[in-house]
């Protein structure tokens, strides 16, 4: 055993990071805790099971994404087209199952498979065309939107499957059916980035690139799988909102991007890279979640809802960045 692991009050490295992300998931938590109080006491309706229910469900879409950003942002990289390529995926699964009549199996699998490719584009152009991620994503935020309006025609597609609306409808066991999908994939996620040498070297090439590489970590072929695993996620939350609206919207997930990101970063995630945690973005997830409904119930029209998601986001990262300097001093 080490010495330092050996003497009272001296602490490794690794031992104070640990100590750093238990406190801002403890310190998450309790937003959480305190925005739930408040918005209990400035409406009676809040603490309604149902308006709970509505509470998880609207946060699995956002949660989902918040996922796929914690991945991508834990590993030094940015997602900004994660709403457009939601938006899109919905589309082309209620094209396919709907425009083309193929079966429901196909049309959740054409969800996932767009935004999955859109991801693998994004990974594509940051590892070999050396673009920026921020204006290949900026640039596929708007590309995977135009073609959504291309492929349906400017339209929203109604009618999807029963399959497929059971996915986004249905309630076994009474319980939001996107809910339920939204919990599994966060726990798969949680095991992947915490428990495997995938995770591992997410985060470690989040912290130093060049240190990942002399590791002998593949750095490119990580950074393109974490982008397609973004679409594929951003993908899969496109289907779960198409199959809750019964219908393939163009301008669906518009602006979903900013607060999954603030959800991640909120939750932990270093904005910079190298630190990342799936519990902790589930909290930042249900923190936007709540903060929505309560100003929904409260009647704040949308645009002073916009300005307190922007306004939450900078003290996000104004935190998180007090965080990384306090950790530098140690």
């Amino acid at each position: 055993m080490s010495s330092d692991l050996a003497t009272p009050g001296v602490w490794t490295r690794a031992q104070r990071a640990s100590v750093e992300r238990l406190h801002i998931r403890l310190e998450s938590l309790l937003v959480l805790v305190a925005l739930s109080a408040l918005m209990a006491v400035l409406s009676p309706y809040f603490l309604s099971f149902s308006n709970l229910l509505n509470i998880l469900l609207a946060t699995s879409t956002i949660g989902i994404l918040a996922i796929a950003a914690t991945f991508v942002i834990g590993s030094g990289g940015l997602d900004l087209s994660l709403g457009s390529v939601m938006g899109l995926s919905g589309v082309v699964g209620a094209f396919v199952a709907v425009n083309l009549g193929a079966p429901s199996v196909l049309g959740v699998f054409a969800c996932i498979l767009a935004g999955g490719i859109a991801g693998y584009i994004n990974g594509q152009l940051v590892t070999r065309a050396f673009v920026p991620a921020f204006i290949v994503t900026l640039g596929m935020l708007g590309l995977a939107r135009g073609l959504a309006l291309v492929i349906s025609g400017g339209r929203v597609i109604y009618g999807l499957p029963e399959f497929m609306l059971y996915l986004g409808q249905g309630r076994p066991f009474g319980i939001p059916m996107p809910v339920i999908i939204f919990i599994a994939t966060a726990f798969i996620a949680h095991c992947v980035l915490a428990y495997t040498r995938f995770g591992r070297h997410t985060l470690a090439l989040g912290d130093s690139e060049s240190a990942a590489r002399a590791a002998g970590i593949r750095v490119e072929r990580q950074r393109r799988i974490l982008y397609t695993l973004s679409g594929a996620l951003a993908g899969l939350a496109g289907l779960l909102f198409s199959a809750r609206i019964n219908s393939g919207d163009p301008t669906a997930g518009l602006n979903y991007e900013l607060t999954a990101i603030t959800a991640a970063i909120i939750g932990g995630t270093n904005l910079f890279g190298g630190r990342g945690s799936i519990l902790g973005t589930m909290i930042g997830a249900l923190i936007m979640g709540v903060l929505q409904n309560g100003l929904n119930l409260l009647a704040v029209q949308s645009y002073y809802q916009q300005m307190a998601i922007g306004a939450v986001l900078i003290l996000a990262v104004f935190i998180d960045q007090y965080q990384v300097r306090k950790e530098s001093r140690v």
